[in-house]
């Protein structure tokens, strides 16, 4: 089915049911970023890739909201399917209640899917709709069960246990961790809906969602017992025997909806609002004698790396620098005499990381954007739009992967020759502000928002911004993109401490010409401490050299070329007695020391 015939599908099926409009979020039954096939509705309707995008669409208009990170590549993608582009943030965009109520009349009934809507974003929906126009929301129904003929089966791939020398701590002591939070916050029981953490708390990982190593299951925690509600195809006689040592009970996956309304008699129930399905809260209510709406305590807990996790995390980064120095230099070598383009680049460097020890996958699709694809900051090459490398301007390499040591996430932007004046400011601009933050020293249980300025004020000076985020937490063996905490300009509140990992990631985006981003994973060490408190640094986790041919070497203080000096001798350092003689070589070029006034 072409698109203009799934939102056809799709209408006569609202007029069946009386509904004005039907909303598709990104997300899936537990709110995750990254999502199975079988979740990936706003997707199959819209044709829009990106990971993050809600469509509204309605009997006579379509659109969909999405970031500054997909606004180049969703103009694309929703060419001449009728779908108008919302740019999130931008003042002439209006909100999503706010365009509905210019297409629906007043008292319309709007579509939402429970399960796959948070009850926190179910909740202020029904609130903006009323106020927009006096519309109301239906929550109970899904059209893609009957519209979407050949829509995949839910994941079923098998669990495996994570062994506690990279988790570093049992899963009794987590859930003993937990249930003492819960007590604080006087909870009789949690139900956990979030994939990452149910795989953080019970020492497992699967392959049920693209490039992140968890498994589509719900965990309920009481005071007295745990109970996992998972497929039991999934589970391996080792997994099972596993989960019966640790005393976790196993339940169908599809049984938490009936359990939740019969059979749970905790008396504080403690639901995440922003992760639990308004479905599974209205299964609550009728039973429970309270609910308590809080934030979950694990991403926290999550956050904050143990000495075996950062151990392996050390572990997984120099194996991604051998991989990484490898590819570099082959680039190099070959740029102006082999035929390259980004997918031939992305495939080289999935085959060296894939030779790595432990090696699992990639952690997200590798961004392998040359010149003016650099400019679409999530930008994945296809069949159609892969470009060929040549030996001049940039090529921008975003790119992860999973070991079951650690996690990864670097970009590097490469200078592939000759390269404009105002590409090398540009690029020394960024680099700046990457060693800013860097050489940020800031209080203990500072947030990533107050720390946000010292990354973005050498590009604010020069006037220039981006509107992505600075940084995000990385999962030790889970998901590349992990919170609370974050380096953003919009306010988060999470508390930076000790343990965490953290991305630095600035970078500049000129549309039709070329992008540059510099990143490195970070980890969150204690400074020092003083009369005034509590002080942290960041310390790069990840180990590759930032090239330095771009450079313009006057727009750098003697600070910055010192840390750049700094970093690179330890990139060197560690990097070199695991690599050939050619491999030296080419890396001691490479991290060779600027000299500095």
């Amino acid at each position: 089915m072409t698109i203009a015939e799934r939102l056809q599908a799709l209408r006569e099926v609202m007029q069946q049911e009386h509904l004005s409009a039907f909303i598709f979020p990104s997300t899936d039954a537990h709110q995750s970023e990254y999502v199975a096939d079988f979740w990936k509705g706003r997707q199959w309707i819209s044709g829009f890739t990106g990971s993050a995008g809600t469509i509204v669409v309605t009997q006579n208009a379509a659109a969909l909201w999405t970031d500054s990170r997909y606004f180049i590549a969703a103009e694309k993608q929703l060419a001449g399917t009728g779908i108008q582009l919302m740019r999130l943030r931008q003042p002439e965009t209006p909100t999503m209640p706010a365009w509905i109520a210019t297409q629906c009349l007043p008292g319309s009934e709007i579509g939402i899917d429970g399960t796959v809507w948070s009850y926190a974003d179910t909740e202020q929906l029904i609130t903006d709709l009323r106020a927009a126009g006096g519309m109301t929301l239906r929550v109970n129904f899904d059209p893609l069960q009957r519209i979407w003929k050949d829509r995949p089966a839910l994941p079923n791939a098998p669990i495996v246990c994570q062994p506690l020398q990279y988790a570093g701590e049992t899963t009794a002591s987590k859930q003993q961790r937990i249930r003492e939070k819960l007590a604080e916050l006087h909870c009789d029981g949690m139900l956990i809906s979030a994939l990452d953490d149910i795989a953080w708390t019970l020492n497992l990982r699967g392959t049920d969602v693209h490039c992140t190593p968890v498994f589509v299951a719900y965990l309920l925690l009481e005071n007295e017992k745990t109970t996992l509600f998972v497929a039991d195809s999934k589970l391996s006689p080792e997994v099972r025997a596993y989960l019966e040592s640790e005393h976790i009970a196993v339940k169908p996956y599809d049984a938490i909806a009936s359990y939740l309304k019969k059979d749970y008699f905790a008396y504080n129930l403690l639901l995440d609002p922003h992760e639990t399905n308004s479905y599974l809260v209205a299964c609550a209510k009728p039973n429970v004698a309270k609910i308590v709406f809080r934030s979950s305590p694990i991403p926290r807990m999550k956050a904050i790396k143990n000495a075996a996790e950062i151990a392996s995390f050390h572990k997984a980064m120099r194996k991604d620098g051998v991989a990484m120095v490898k590819f570099l230099k082959w680039v190099d070598e070959n740029v102006a005499r082999e035929t390259l383009t980004e997918l031939s680049l992305s495939q080289k460097l999935y085959e060296l990381r894939a030779v790595q020890p432990l090696f699992k996958d990639i952690s997200f699709d590798s961004i392998v954007a040359y010149e003016a694809h650099g400019a679409i900051v999530h930008y994945t090459p296809t069949a159609t739009s892969n470009a060929r490398i040549m030996p001049h301007g940039f090529v921008l390499i975003d790119s992860g992967a999973q070991y079951q040591d650690g996690t990864t996430d670097i970009t590097r932007t490469i200078a592939l020759g000759p390269i404009f004046d105002e590409q090398a400011r540009i690029y020394t601009l960024v680099l700046k502000a990457h060693i800013q933050l860097s050489l940020a020293v800031f209080p203990q249980y500072a947030c990533g928002t107050q720390i946000d300025a010292l990354a973005r004020e050498p590009l604010w000076r020069a006037g220039y911004n981006f509107l992505h985020g600075t940084g995000h937490g990385v999962g030790a063996y889970l998901s590349v993109h992990e919170g609370p905490q974050q380096v953003r300009m919009e306010y988060n509140a999470t508390p930076l401490e000790a343990g965490m990992t953290i991305t630095n990631e600035p970078g500049i985006y000129v549309e039709n010409a070329f992008g540059v981003r510099i990143e490195n994973t970070m980890l969150i060490e204690q400074h020092s401490q003083t009369s005034f408190g509590k002080f942290l640094c960041l310390k790069p986790l990840t180990l590759c050299p930032i090239d330095t041919r771009p450079i313009c070497k006057q727009l750098l203080t003697n600070e910055e070329l010192q840390w750049l000096n700094d970093y690179h001798q330890q990139v060197y350092k560690v990097l070199s007695p695991t690599l050939n003689d050619d491999e030296q070589a080419w890396l001691a070029q490479a991290t060779a020391p600027i000299s500095v006034c």
